[in-house]
């Protein structure tokens, strides 16, 4: 642990969780954070992989983390980021059965772990966190299918520039239009599902193109309305 890195207390723990999660009394909230355990995670920290028991899920309460399947060789496909109110591995821990995917830390983060009979209690206790659950459920099976359409019927320069608008869309940007996260080109490979070689080949063409300007692993967006175009986002 870090020495200088301070822990939320439990009315920060609990303001950040009500921003995604807004049915929950003060009581629901100390039985959520009853059991607190957070950690001060670094990047490159594996939070949980496939296979794994699920014993419950886990909340981010600052930092990023990556959400991927491991496929033939150690290849990584990221499936989704996790940010500050997100939680992740819920799934798993409901349906009670090991981790379907693996996470790990790509901006260093505090993340607390939330036990399995805590979660079932919330959702027997407030149906308004319940619906909230399933409709994060929805969206994450959305975006799956989405992602296999692209994958059949996109390009990688399409997908890479629609990737490009998601990230804007997910993290927002800084004054001077940079993404407000910063990833290596493998990420992005992993994300767009293509090799490294290629997404680097394709970001010297955008820069080319006056579509983003490259600084080191910051990528600044100089023109959303062509990059949304090459991403078939209308």
């Amino acid at each position: 642990m870090n020495q200088n890195q301070v822990f939320p207390n439990c009315d920060q723990l609990a303001e950040c969780f009500s921003k995604t999660f807004k049915h929950l009394n003060s009581e629901h909230m100390n039985l959520l954070f009853l059991e607190e355990e957070c950690e001060w995670l670094k990047r490159g920290r594996v939070i949980y992989a496939e296979g794994d028991s699920a014993r419950g899920c886990y909340f981010v309460y600052s930092g990023v983390l990556k959400v991927f399947k491991t496929g033939l060789e150690g290849k990584e496909q990221i499936i989704r980021f996790a940010k500050s109110g997100d939680i992740i591995g819920f799934r798993s821990a409901l349906s009670q059965e090991p981790a379907c995917t693996s996470s790990k830390v790509i901006e260093d983060a505090i993340v607390c772990f939330i036990p399995s009979h805590t979660l079932t209690q919330l959702i027997e206790k407030n149906p308004a966190f319940s619906i909230e659950l399933i409709k994060m459920t929805c969206k994450e099976l959305g975006d799956a299918n989405s992602y296999i359409t692209d994958i059949a019927q996109k390009s990688v320069r399409e997908r890479l520039a629609e990737v490009l608008m998601q990230l804007m869309e997910t993290f927002g940007l800084a004054q001077d239009n940079t993404l407000q996260i910063s990833l290596t080109r493998e990420e992005l490979a992993n994300i767009v599902g293509t090799a490294t070689e290629s997404v680097i080949r394709l970001l010297s063409e955008f820069k080319n193109d006056g579509l983003i300007e490259i600084k080191g692993r910051k990528i600044k967006i100089v023109d959303v309305r062509a990059l949304k175009k090459v991403g078939g986002i209308y």
